[in-house]
């Protein structure tokens, strides 16, 4: 018997397993950039990393705080990748949520072999900020096709 397909293990498992997330941002005229960044998350529903506010993407998101992300094993055979696709907006962290957020990507950052990160290494006269993208949508890819099924967290 077949086992039904969900949606929601399918969007853990690839936030779960990822190291690294495409970060799609635009500019003020609406031109798009993207960039891959390692990332902690919150419940799958916040993704945290750290970038400098000078980058391309971090301007963008000072400008436009929309954004879209992919997370995705590109090591995969073809026609058996499975993704997730996210939609949300970030912001640099304010002083109220570092303290909580940078604890969190610091652990998941060791865990990997990085560096630990503390609230002083992310804020002024350091050059790294801490980013955070809240999302409001996420799906998957059905299996075998390639339509987008809503993901409910």
């Amino acid at each position: 018997m077949a086992h039904a397909f969900d949606p929601g293990a399918s969007a853990r498992a690839s936030i779960g397993s990822g190291l690294y997330m495409v970060l799609g941002t635009a500019d003020e005229a609406g031109t798009p950039w993207t960039t891959p960044v390692y990332y902690a998350h919150v419940e799958m529903r916040q993704f945290i990393w750290v970038s400098r506010p000078e980058r391309r993407h971090s301007r963008n998101i000072a400008a436009r705080p929309e954004v879209s992300i992919v997370i995705f094993d590109s090591g995969v055979p073809i026609n058996s990748g499975q993704a997730v696709y996210l939609t949300g907006s970030a912001h640099e962290a304010s002083s109220e949520e570092l303290p909580e957020m940078v604890e969190i990507f610091s652990r998941r950052s060791q865990l990997h072999g990085g560096m630990p990160f503390a609230v002083e290494g992310v804020t002024a006269p350091r050059a790294l900020r801490l980013y955070v993208a809240a999302t409001t949508e996420a799906w998957v890819l059905e299996p075998g096709t390639d339509n987008r099924m809503p993901v409910a967290f």
